[in-house]
């Protein structure tokens, strides 16, 4: 189930990077029979998937259904991201509410209605699994249940990503300009960000318990039970809730909540009917480890640290999209619509980002903590068997594949072998803490680094760079279809001059002036590099007074030009006129007047020698 988190997040991406480049512009008209066409085949495969499994597991009774179906919904489940992201990439449907005035003022609410389409693909999924996967819960579920319990348990996620979008679109409604302005700026937007999070880790846990349809735990022999673990362990918590997760037949526990007056413990029906007061309390110890190793926490600070990243990584990835994209040979994208192009590669590595991030380090995590709170244990017992009882029991009872591989747990049997371990040699349980300690570390320190670098590259010392690297990249791609343009050249120039590629730069100077023999920029561009070339054999002094004399004729209240002109002069060892002419640049100039009296004095030192 924690897979489904990942699905609803990944399809967010694709709805929002289908508006980064323009792919919902007025020319476009939505798909919906293809739409519908596709939706259906969709349905279909689902149906056929699952009949199959059904099929296999009467053929055989060594056929491990519980493995079959997690992968099969697995697989569906990706697929269905596939139609998804093609009813927004290709099929263009949200065009049909670009027009929308309430869509307009509040976004937000567009975005949750192409989530829905999502929801319904996962649907079809569900609803074909629920014959096979019903046979597998140790209670009776109704088909409405599977898919609420499927649905809920996915949903608490995109919480602060709701509350976050529904705050920005309140923003723009009321035009506030102090907010405009904090959230314009990246401190401002990080800050805001940041406070979201933490108030919905405060305070989260009172709306996730209402959307899971938790009520408290009546009093008696189990909750004592529950109460008595604890307090021996000193946890401090604002009630325990039964959890019906499917008709309260998965036998699992759960705790959530940073603080104590909004931390909730939950436990299944399943869980209180299957289990010996020694195994309830050997769980609840589990789920109070979380607590006392912090977990939420770190779970907290790793989410915030996806956040910052994308905050810092975002535009410099856009800009580097925006420049990749023109080294495809034409053919590649003969016929499709650039901006579609821009979309879907940049949807295409935010996904590949997010799912590293949390399907890899973010499950790594995971696993090893849980392994942390299962040790939690041998602080109040002198070994392991209650837990260890308990995963054969939860095994039998949900008939699971003790070996199953899981990206956020590890296997049954691994968790057992683990303890067993353990119990043998209680060394191993310190080693294991210390090395949870080690990987935070690390982590925190890799994190701090990524977002130190991501800042340089958006705001800091690299951003000239790649602002210069994009744009010649996006000029040379627009020279291919407008070679006429003498602008387009200059520009063209300044990129390759910038990158030191002196020849080029001529070429595409050479090109304006080719155009307009007038251009003040390429003139002057040109007739700089060919005075101050740091080649030498690519200088030519007077050509560049030849060049430099027509640019200030054509534009001479212009200071860069008068300097240029005093460049050229000095090459040619004129020093006297150069002299003149950059005080007349002096005189001309609004701003870099320190530059300006610089080269007053550079020429008059030569001068006075």
């Amino acid at each position: 189930m924690f897979s489904t988190i990942i699905y609803f997040l990944v399809a967010l991406i694709i709805y929002a990077t289908s508006e980064l480049f323009g792919v919902n512009g007025p020319g476009t008209s939505p798909g919906w029979l293809q739409s519908l066409v596709l939706g259906i085949g969709f349905f279909l495969i689902c149906r056929l998937s699952f009949r199959r499994i059904l099929n296999a597991a009467k053929k055989s009774v060594t056929f491990q259904e519980d493995r079959a179906v997690s992968s099969t919904i697995s697989r569906l489940s990706v697929l269905a991201l596939l139609v998804f992201a093609v009813n927004i990439y290709v099929f263009r449907l949200n065009t049909a509410f670009s027009h929308v005035q309430l869509f307009q003022k509040v976004p937000t609410l567009e975005a949750l209605l192409f989530l829905g389409l999502f929801v319904s693909y996962l649907v079809m999924v569900w609803h074909a699994a629920y014959p096979v996967q019903k046979h597998l819960f140790s209670r009776p579920v109704s088909c409405k249940q599977y898919i609420f319990s499927q649905l809920s348990f996915a949903l608490p996620p995109l919480l602060p990503w709701l509350c976050l979008s529904l705050f920005v679109d309140l923003i723009r409604f009321i035009a506030y300009p102090p907010l405009d302005d904090l959230m314009n700026g990246p401190a401002g937007e990080m800050i805001i960000i940041m406070v979201f999070m933490a108030g919905i880790a405060v305070f989260g846990p009172v709306f996730i318990k209402t959307i899971w349809q938790c009520r408290p735990m009546e009093k008696g022999l189990g909750r004592s039970r529950i109460e008595a673990v604890c307090h021996m362990a000193g946890l401090r918590y604002a009630d325990i809730l039964i959890w019906d997760l499917f008709a309260g037949s998965m036998i699992t526990a759960g705790v959530m909540g940073l603080v104590g007056k909004f931390r909730y413990i939950l436990v299944t029906p399943a869980l209180l009917g299957s289990l010996n007061d020694e195994e309830l309390a050997a769980v609840i110890l589990h789920e109070i480890g979380h607590v006392k190793h912090w977990h939420m926490l770190y779970y907290l600070v790793f989410f915030a640290g996806f956040i910052a990243c994308n905050a810092v990584l975002y535009d410099p990835l856009m800009l580097l999209v925006l420049a990749g994209a023109t080294y495809f040979p034409e053919p590649v994208f003969s016929g499709i619509d650039i901006s579609q192009v821009h979309s879907v590669l940049m949807g295409a590595i935010l996904i590949c980002f997010f799912i590293v991030y949390f399907r890899f380090v973010f499950g790594f995590f995971m696993r090893n903590f849980e392994r942390q709170a299962d040790l939690y244990l041998f602080r109040f017992f002198p070994n392991a068997f209650p837990l260890i009882r308990t995963f054969y029991k939860i095994g039998a009872i949900s008939r699971q594949d003790m070996e199953r591989p899981n990206w956020h747990h590890f296997s049954i049997g691994q968790r057992i072998r683990f303890l067993e371990k353990c119990q043998e040699n209680s060394a191993l349980i310190a080693h294991h803490h210390r090395r949870v300690r080690r990987m935070i570390g690390v982590a925190v320190i890799g994190l701090i680094s990524v977002v130190g670098f991501g800042y340089h590259l958006s705001y800091g010392q690299f951003k000239p760079g790649i602002d210069n690297f994009v744009t010649g990249r996006l000029v040379l791609e627009q020279l291919k279809m407008d070679p006429e343009n003498a602008d387009l050249h200059v520009v063209a120039g300044d990129f390759h001059y910038a990158s030191q590629n002196f020849i080029q730069a001529i070429a595409a100077y050479e090109s304006a002036i080719g155009i307009n023999s007038n251009h003040v920029h390429a003139l002057n561009n040109l007739a700089w590099l060919l005075a101050t070339c740091p080649v030498t054999e690519i200088q030519d002094p007077g050509r560049a007074l030849n060049l430099a004399g027509r640019a200030v004729g054509l534009a001479p209240q212009s200071p860069f030009v008068q300097d240029t002109y005093a460049e050229a002069l000095f090459a040619n060892h004129r020093v006297a006129e150069a002299v003149s002419a950059a005080r007349k640049a002096l005189e001309l100039a609004r701003d870099r007047q320190n530059y300006y009296q610089n080269q007053v004095r550079r020429f008059q030192r030569h001068l006075e020698r």
